[in-house]
């Protein structure tokens, strides 16, 4: 009786550090993939910030164009 005990409890604590190591690979490509998502959108949100800068820029040379077009006419 007590071999089998002894017996299921090596397996218990095998086991155990099989799903703790397990459980460590996959926490760090967690980590790694959340630090690239991150990443990304911190690009984005700068890209999204500059956008209404560029269309307004674009605007005022648009008005540039047609002021010089009728100076020209």
């Amino acid at each position: 009786m007590t071999e089998s005990i002894i017996a299921a409890l090596i397996t218990g604590g095998l086991t155990l550090m099989g799903v703790l190591a397990a459980n460590n690979k996959q926490q760090a490509i967690t980590d790694t993939k959340l630090d690239e998502l991150t990443r990304e959108v911190r690009e984005h949100n700068d890209f999204a910030r500059r956008v209404p800068v560029v269309e307004e820029q674009i605007k005022v040379m648009n008005h540039r164009i047609s002021d010089l077009e009728e100076y020209h006419k």
